[in-house]
């Protein structure tokens, strides 16, 4: 099975969500949420990430992670994870109460393709101070692709973490896994990084971005947005409409891509120093806004 026939199958099966110009979404991806040991790139940025979907939370935001968001290669479970970030999973909990939240499998949490595996082990979590489990993600699905489709305009938009388009990450994530836990895990910590990884491999990266101009050319310049290489991409409505909201494991900011009033950007969230010293967070919108309807079907 080719690349495009794996986006052609994400974006058909994909879960199809309306919105209107009223609508607000942030799109994550690629938080690779660790255990908070030396090999957890996240846990940098834990503060940083918390801060931001509190924001978003208060504003009235839909919040789409593309994938990639738990490191299940490195963890062998998520418990461990979750014990390291709860705080993260509490606020994520509650925009998944209120129906605000939809998840992407990318290649590092490809189990959650299984909704058996998902049921087990996210519905709910141990609770030490009273020996009990609670409710956490009740009636969770991940999904391979969502499309956004404007009730008005019809327009839709393509989110899927991107892996479909690295052959490698895609068929053989098991072996890549395999070799992440035995091999590259360990030499994280010395500073020495997975090199299959697109977002270390440049010519990787190159490759999987052109596979993915390539279907977007082919299906009507629709607009899509992905994750997987880390790097960010703000196309001009007169490009190809691919974008890709970057990671939250950049040194010491996160990235994402924001819609409302029908406009799209790429914004980042960061620490600074006031002239006191005092550390503070702070968003910064790296591109846009661009109104939706700039970005033509066809170039």
């Amino acid at each position: 099975m080719s690349s495009q026939t794996r986006l052609t199958r994400a974006y058909k099966n994909a879960l199809r969500i309306p919105f209107d110009h009223s609508s607000k979404i942030v799109m994550f991806s690629d938080c690779h949420r660790g255990d908070n040991s030396f090999a957890d790139d996240f846990a940098n940025n834990r503060n940083i990430y918390f801060h931001a979907l509190k924001q978003y939370y208060k504003e009235g935001f839909t919040y789409c992670e593309l994938g990639d968001g738990d490191e299940l290669w490195e963890n062998l479970n998520f418990e461990s994870i979750f014990s390291a970030h709860k705080n993260v999973y509490m606020i994520m909990k509650a925009f998944h109460e209120d129906n605000r939240l939809h998840l992407i499998w990318g290649n590092h949490d490809m189990v959650y393709r299984n909704e058996k595996y998902v049921q087990k082990h996210l519905s709910t979590y141990f609770d030490p101070k009273t020996g009990t489990d609670k409710p956490l993600f009740t009636d969770l699905k991940y999904h391979e692709g969502i499309v956004l489709k404007h009730t008005k305009t019809q327009q839709e938009l393509f989110l899927t973490h991107g892996h479909q388009a690295d052959w490698w990450n895609y068929l053989f994530w098991k072996w890549s896994r395999f070799m992440v836990r035995a091999l590259w895990a360990p030499l994280q910590i010395m500073g020495i990084h997975d090199p299959t990884s697109p977002a270390r491999n440049y010519k990787n990266l190159i490759k999987v971005e052109r596979k993915i101009k390539k279907w977007i050319i082919d299906n009507d310049n629709i607009i899509t947005v992905t994750g997987h290489t880390h790097r960010p991409r703000f196309p001009n409505p007169d490009e190809i409409s691919f974008f890709n909201d970057g990671s939250c494991v950049h040194p010491r900011s996160i990235t994402g891509i924001e819609i409302e009033n029908n406009a799209i950007s790429l914004i980042k969230w960061y620490t600074s120093t006031t002239d006191e010293g005092v550390l503070k967070i702070e968003r910064e919108v790296l591109e846009g806004p661009r109104t939706l309807t700039d970005y033509k079907s066809r170039l």
